[in-house]
């Protein structure tokens, strides 16, 4: 019989190993494989970017670098750099020779280099100079008119609608309208009387400097009822630039510093959300720089007119001729050659 309290002892053993799915040894793997395909989009962009003669030079190069880099050559670079293969382009032919096959015998001059650097500048710092210097000058102008304000209680009240900046053309000195104190009678080119006495100080200011001036008009959106046909703000705003001029002229200013009265209608309004605005209805004074001068005067080129050399006037004539004969058409009556 058997012994039913004796069990059958069970052993499990476990044999643990393998699971190489769970290791770190892919990962190692993984990586190299990234790298070189990091590596591989990088040689890609590179080749994809770079100039067709670079690439033949950088071929060149390795089919036979000594060679190159001793002598020169098309795939060498450009010569006239001082280090052997340098240059904007490995393909630029210009004083180089050719391929490396004959030895090259063009020689870099360093020095005649350097001293065309070193004779042009002065010449820059010079113009820099000048250019600080007369950019002072503004800002002086520009803290003198203000003190001029400043120091005249009638002025004082309107040193809100006086805005004075430093612009590419100079100092920008604009004279604006507000709701309740317009510069300027109503659609009229008539001067207020504290705008005249405004102008005119700044006149006195403006002579003290030898720089020209550019003075243009400037007017809202408000149309006239004719349009742009008849009196329109085109008139109205030359005709308040030109009567600010002669204000100017009045305070002290010189009338050859004046070197452009324009206006502009309301091509460039201030507000431009508000094209309506009162502040858009300005008068702006520029004392100009000397290069923005230049520009102005380089716009109306001078022609030289011979008056010793005979005028060939047998055209005129014939046409005169041909108004006056019977039956002829209607024309312009010329006024007669003197």
């Amino acid at each position: 019989m058997s012994d039913d309290s004796q069990q059958p002892i069970i052993v499990k053993r476990i044999k643990k190993g393998g699971g190489g799915a769970h290791g770190g040894a892919w990962k190692i793997a993984y990586a190299d494989f990234v790298t070189a395909m990091m590596a591989f989009f990088l040689l890609m962009w590179l080749l994809g970017s770079t100039a067709q003669g670079d690439l033949q030079g950088i071929a060149d190069h390795f089919q036979n670098p000594l060679k190159l880099a001793m002598s020169g050559g098309s795939g060498s670079g450009d010569s006239s750099s001082i280090l052997q293969g340098g240059g904007e382009d490995l393909s630029r032919k210009v004083g180089q020779v050719k391929r490396g096959d004959t030895p090259s015998t063009r020689a870099i001059n360093v020095d005649a280099g350097r001293q065309r650097e070193m004779a042009a500048a002065p010449d820059r710092d010079a113009e820099a100079s000048e250019l600080r210097r007369e950019r002072s000058r503004l800002i002086d102008l520009k803290g003198r008119i203000e003190a001029i304000i400043e120091a005249d209680p009638q002025l004082r009240e309107f040193k809100n609608q006086i805005l004075m900046d430093i612009t590419t053309e100079g100092l920008r000195i604009q004279l604006v309208d507000e709701q309740n104190r317009p510069m300027f009678m109503s659609a009229s080119a008539e001067l207020r009387p504290y705008t005249r006495d405004l102008l005119r100080a700044i006149g006195r200011a403006l002579n003290d400097v030898g720089n020209r001036v550019s003075l243009s008009g400037h007017t809202d959106s408000s149309q006239y009822a004719g349009g742009d046909r008849g009196f329109s703000n085109w008139e109205l705003s030359s005709n308040r630039a030109n009567s600010s001029r002669r204000e100017l002229v009045l305070g002290g200013l010189e009338m050859a510093k004046v070197v452009r009265v324009v206006g502009l209608a309301d091509t460039i309004p201030m507000k431009k959300e508000d094209p309506f605005d009162p502040i858009n209805r300005r008068i702006s004074i520029i004392v100009l720089n000397k290069r923005a001068e230049e520009a102005i005067r380089g716009e109306s080129g001078q022609l030289d007119v011979d008056a010793s050399a005979p005028v060939d006037t047998s055209g005129l004539t014939d046409r005169i001729q041909r108004e006056a004969s019977p039956g002829a058409r209607p024309g312009i009556v010329l006024p007669p050659i003197r």
